[in-house]
């Protein structure tokens, strides 16, 4: 007699990330938002009527198209100094996902390289370094960057690189804690008896157990790194004009606030849309990634 056993076959790990990520549905749609805001992003010089800093010197304050006074060639009308706001825009977000992007690279591979060491360091240097994050994480986030860009200067770059450094602490916290609750596992026993190095524990075989919180974290850093530059552009400590970027031209348009609408209103907009589109991607990943909220 032969005995049939069927094996049940168990979904790949992306099916299966895919299956709990689109339960939540304000994270598919704040995907489909950050996916037009990237396409948006990166094919801005061809989607872009015109040079974001060409000047209409006819069209000052022109009103969008669907108000009197309007046109169609300046679809979201033009700012005071003859500029297409569309075509900033449209500039403008590939500036958001530059920030973004430049960012979380930074902020998340120092964090992580700090996190692992203090994990795995003698009590005396975690200490150290725990202190040393502590003292920075004291300070309000947007005012240190403040004070980090009043001494490097005002430009998009030193903007850039003060929030950075402002965000890594939480990238030490998360990582140092993932690392302590892995370290006294079986299978990185297991990997210390076989042998391997201290890079080689930090680096491959803790690591990766510990990337899912990381991963959540990245997504909200990367929605507050937009935040935090378009803060420091409306201060003038940001982006400088004529750079396109969102905060910078908030700047711009503030004393035109009662007479032009729409040179607030569109930019104000596009910082609300992308961040809000990235923090519902972000709860999504949350929910696929953290086992303790998958259903069975």
């Amino acid at each position: 007699m032969v005995e049939t056993t069927q094996s049940v076959e168990r979904p790949g790990r992306l099916k299966e990330f895919w299956y709990y990520f689109r339960e939540n549905r304000g994270a598919v749609i704040g995907l489909y938002v950050f996916l037009m805001v990237f396409f948006v992003a990166v094919f801005a010089p061809i989607l872009a009527p015109y040079d974001p800093t060409e000047q209409f010197r006819e069209h000052f304050l022109q009103p969008p198209a669907w108000q009197e006074g309007g046109s169609w060639d300046f679809v979201l009308g033009t700012d005071a100094l003859g500029r297409d706001l569309a075509s900033r825009l449209i500039h403008g977000a590939r500036f958001s996902f530059f920030v973004g992007v430049v960012v979380v690279v930074i902020s998340t591979t120092g964090g992580i390289s700090i996190g692992l060491l203090a994990g795995f360091a003698p009590k005396w240097l975690d200490t150290i370094i725990m202190r040393l994050m502590d003292v920075i994480l004291a300070f309000p986030s947007l005012l240190l960057a403040l004070v980090l860009v009043a001494v490097l200067g005002p430009s998009l770059m030193n903007a850039v690189i003060a929030i950075a450094i402002v965000l890594q602490p939480h990238y030490v916290r998360l990582t140092r804690a993932a690392v302590i609750s892995e370290r006294h596992k079986d299978y990185v026993t297991s990997a210390k008896v076989a042998g391997a190095g201290r890079l080689r524990m930090m680096f491959v075989t803790v690591l990766p157990n510990c990337l899912a919180p990381i991963i959540v974290q990245a997504a909200l850093s990367f929605s507050n790194a937009i935040l935090d530059v378009a803060a420091l552009g409306f201060l003038g400590m940001g982006a400088q004009p004529p750079t396109p970027e969102w905060g910078t031209m908030l700047a711009e348009a503030r004393e035109f606030i009662l007479r032009a609408w729409w040179v607030v209103t569109f930019p104000g907009l596009a910082i609300l849309i992308t961040v809000l589109a990235i923090n519902l991607m972000g709860d999504g990943l949350r929910d696929a990634l953290d086992p303790k909220l998958k259903r069975s």
